[in-house]
């Protein structure tokens, strides 16, 4: 059987005023045209299908012609799991019908273990694999608060139910494997979480804030490939092979824009471990973040943009963010920038300076609240404040609390 794995598309993401639509139409077709070449039995999309828990309506439709055309095209099984992102109800809105296009929607979990544990059958329709389909866990789905519980016990508790879950499921799958006779059966494990050393990057916000930090990698079951998403870096967890982050298939925030994106192919072979090949994806949209000095800026510009292909991106425009060293103000310091990437088709998205508390510059000060992140909002204010590191911290640690609780709100 062929699985690849792939997670985060972020569907209707608002890049600093600037849609995603074209790129997610050039990868979904671009993903449309893998499946077929390779022959893959499963496409396995581990969480955060969109954005919002409540995507605009582009997304919607890019999201549900995708699951048509893969059914029109391919014989190709597709899981959808959800992500923190997503909202449960809105992926449950449209499951029933979907599931008559041989897609399987697992937005939250169920009282009933059966409906996370879905067979993945090959071209012949035989069982090749069985999956542990867990979702991004909730912790109000697991756990009931009790007055006066210290974060530790809250920490504890967490984790305690999470790895209760995953056991037990776990053990539902091996039980299913003897009823089918066929103990040779892979079994496949999927999580949307932080799980401990893997590397993070600026637009994931973190889980579980104020109870569990990240999911030890040792506490996941011991099944044949693990499928994990929320992060947006490719990478494998704590050494294992067989535990991986796929990745977004495009980059999401200026801290991604060196990351090449890839799918990951999985084989799987009776009696044999997975064979695992990340598939690079081609970059739909160029995005540039160059610091230091502005002759340095000026400097990487020149070099940076020699060996850019403009022609490979969905827009005519590569988006550029800034970041400037000098302590100085420059009141014509987006004019100077604008000056010098006036030969090539660049678009100035964003200029910050390394200095926290330095004066906004004009493109930034003009930039309206639907441009930036709810973070992005917050830490400007900070800004504005002579704080020390503790309190800094202090402030974040609670501001991010607040945060997760709102979007925990939100996606029921």
């Amino acid at each position: 059987m062929r699985l690849l794995h792939t997670s985060d598309w972020h569907l209707g993401q608002n890049f600093m005023g600037k849609s995603r639509e074209n790129e997610h139409r050039a990868f979904l077709a671009w993903l449309l045209d893998t499946i077929q070449q390779q022959q893959v039995d499963v496409l396995l999309v581990v969480g955060d299908i969109f954005d919002t828990a409540t995507p605009p309506s582009y997304a919607r439709t890019l999201y549900h012609n995708f699951i048509v055309a893969l059914h029109q095209s391919s014989d190709c099984q597709l899981i959808i799991i959800g992500g923190n992102h997503d909202s449960v109800a809105t992926l449950h809105e449209t499951r029933q019908l979907l599931h008559s296009l041989n897609t399987m929607v697992i937005g939250g979990i169920t009282d009933a273990l059966s409906d996370q544990l879905i067979p993945l059958t090959q071209a012949d329709g035989q069982i090749a694999a069985l999956l542990c389909a867990v979702p991004y866990l909730r912790p109000r789905d697991l756990l009931r608060s009790y007055a006066g519980e210290s974060v530790a016990q809250k920490h504890s508790a967490l984790l305690q139910a999470m790895e209760a879950h995953y056991a037990e499921l776990f053990e539902y799958a091996q039980q299913r494997k003897t009823e089918l006779n066929n103990e040779a059966l892979p079994i496949i494990v999927t999580g949307h979480l932080t799980t401990v050393g893997a590397s993070l990057s600026e637009t994931v916000r973190e889980l579980y804030i104020g109870s569990l930090d990240a999911f030890p990698a040792s506490s996941f079951p011991a099944a044949d490939y693990i499928a994990l998403g929320h992060l947006h870096r490719p990478q494998t967890v704590a050494g294992n092979d067989h535990i991986r982050y796929s990745g977004s298939p495009i980059p999401l925030s200026f801290g991604e824009a060196d990351q090449t994106k890839q799918l990951l192919q999985v084989d799987f072979v009776t009696n044999q471990p997975p064979t695992i090949s990340p598939i690079e994806i081609p970059c739909f949209q160029q995005l540039l973040s160059l610091s230091g000095s502005l002759q340095e800026i000026e400097n990487q510009l020149a070099e940076r943009v020699e060996n850019i292909d403009f022609s490979a991106s969905c827009n005519a425009e590569l988006w550029l963010e800034v970041e400037l060293s000098s302590d100085g103000y420059l009141n014509d310091l987006q004019q100077r920038i604008q000056q010098m990437i006036e030969p090539w088709p660049i678009e100035l998205l964003r200029i910050r300076r390394q200095k926290t508390t330095a004066v906004l510059s004009d493109v930034q000060q003009h930039l309206s609240l639907h441009e930036l992140s709810v973070d992005e909002v917050f830490q400007r204010r900070l800004d504005q404040e002579e704080l020390s590191d503790d309190q800094r911290r202090h402030l974040n640690e609670a501001f991010a609390a607040i945060v997760s609780h709102c979007h925990t709100e939100n996606y029921q």
